[in-house]
């Protein structure tokens, strides 16, 4: 018994076996078919428009994590409806039979022998990257085809953004540059064997162009007048520093890395680790970020940087000297862990504690030694002492500098344990949100805390009020 496959329509072999029929050739059909998400028997509009309606009547605002699931869940129907009218128009209108590249974005045939039974291109350039075909498949995309190629790369190319910049807003706004880069060049995607590595070169040279011109490097905290920030050496001060969302973090675990490289190898963002990579030239931190982090070969590395492989080969190794003076010695694996329950309970200690402006609490909490930063603004302290005496006269309702009560939520940020903070100041009634305190947890106990400020909100899903 012979079959067409769903997908190129070459025949399939049924091989007498029992059970389901098979409706792809081949694995690679088979990819694609999930990456177009396409349905045998169609879902129809009027069905898909009540579905929609029926979510949106639904949509809960709170809590926050509720409502961004459900948004989550309508972009992916949106999406769908969208496919649908697609195919609706193209279906309506006769095909082109020679489109002229140069004029508003259109797809070039597909030269493989067997015709796609759909008029609908979009997944060309990534079945291409999944299926390993040859370069000359690769087509020059339409509107959709180009948006199924930069979302399939999205996450981890922002990703890599943040790790070259330290900055989330500007990683966005890179990877959107990075992104219409790529969409002027679509043309030269004919001669793209790997569209990933292709969007990957792309990214990082504009991160590289950003920094040439900004030429930032951190530099260290200086006294502030009338504070005492303790007797600990002053930190590393990047204003532009910011958290970033681990649950926009790319499902693709990290590839492994051999061992001379694992004390510098993570698919962790701890800011630790950040901070350390920020003191290294452009170039370096690229070549390690690229070789270390996002695992390319040395050779890959190499054309990525658009250098010789001796100059990749260089520029990593400098690159991981540099590191290892600047991260702690004892730190010898950065593979991010998910917290214990220690971890877990430690953090539910804080929350707890600050609600009740337990001062006494909070301080059992935190390591003498603790370090304290609030990027992008020149507060830091270096002692829990320091620390304390700063913060007891805001958390003492007593007080005539009380601040007001504070209620915190958990959240996930560059792998580490980390609250929202939302206050309430005294006379009014609602939370408002005011910080995002990021954790470092040395030997059970608070080593440092980084607190940034509320605009990020939003990018964690939290609402601005509770």
């Amino acid at each position: 018994m012979t079959g067409k496959c769903q997908i190129c329509g070459e025949p399939i072999e049924a091989g007498g076996r029992s059970g389901r029929a098979a409706v792809y050739c081949s694995q690679a059909c088979r990819q694609r078919a999930y990456r177009e998400r396409r349905q045998p028997a169609g879902v129809p509009a009027e069905e898909l428009v009540t579905d929609i309606g029926d979510r949106v009547r639904r949509l809960r605002l709170a809590p926050a994590l509720a409502f961004h699931a459900d948004v989550e869940s309508l972009s992916a129907r949106f999406a769908q409806l969208r496919r649908v009218a697609r195919q609706a128009r193209e279906e309506s209108t006769t095909p082109t039979p020679t489109p002229d590249p140069t004029s508003t974005p259109s797809l070039t045939p597909d030269p493989a022998p067997t015709p796609s039974p759909t008029p609908d291109p979009a997944p060309t350039a990534p079945a291409a990257a999944a299926e390993n075909v040859t370069p000359d498949r690769v087509t020059i995309l339409d509107e959709d085809g180009f948006a199924a190629l930069t979302e399939e790369h999205r996450r981890e190319l922002r990703v890599h953004c943040y790790r070259l910049l330290g900055s989330y807003d500007e990683a966005e706004d890179l990877t959107q540059e990075a992104f219409l880069r790529a969409w002027r060049a679509r043309e030269t995607l004919a001669d793209v064997g790997n569209p990933r590595a292709w969007l990957y070169r792309i990214a990082t040279n504009a991160c590289l162009d950003f920094l040439r011109k900004h030429n930032r490097r951190p530099t260290t905290y200086e006294p502030v007048p009338g504070m005492d920030a303790g007797d600990g050496p002053p930190p590393p001060r990047l204003p532009w520093l910011q958290p970033f969302p681990d649950d926009q973090l790319p499902e693709t675990p990290a590839p492994q890395h051999e061992p001379d490289e694992q004390a510098v190898a993570s698919e962790t963002l701890e800011l630790l680790f950040l901070t350390a990579i920020q003191q290294l030239p452009p170039r370096q931190r690229a070549a390690v970020i690229l070789r270390d982090v996002a695992g390319w070969s040395a050779q890959e590395t190499a054309d990525l940087l658009g250098g010789s492989l001796a100059s990749a080969n260089s520029a990593v190794q400098r690159g991981r000297s540099a590191l290892r003076e600047a991260l702690p010695g004892r730190r010898e694996d950065w593979t991010a862990a998910e917290p214990s329950a220690e971890d877990m309970a430690l953090l539910q200690g804080y929350m707890e504690a600050a609600a009740r402006c337990d001062i006494d609490a909070m301080t059992e909490l935190v390591r003498a030694d603790a370090v304290l930063t609030m990027p992008p603004n020149p507060f830091w302290f270096t002692t829990r002492e320091a620390l304390f005496a700063f913060v007891r006269p805001n958390l003492d309702p007593a007080s005539p500098m009380f601040a007001g009560y504070w209620r915190h939520l958990p959240v996930h940020a560059n792998g580490q344990l980390a609250v929202a903070g939302y206050l309430q100041r005294p006379g009014t009634s609602v939370f408002r949100a005011q910080l995002i305190d990021v954790l470092r947890v040395e030997e059970g106990r608070i080593a440092e805390i980084t607190t940034f400020e509320p605009h990020l909100f939003t990018a964690f899903g939290l609402p601005m009020t509770l």
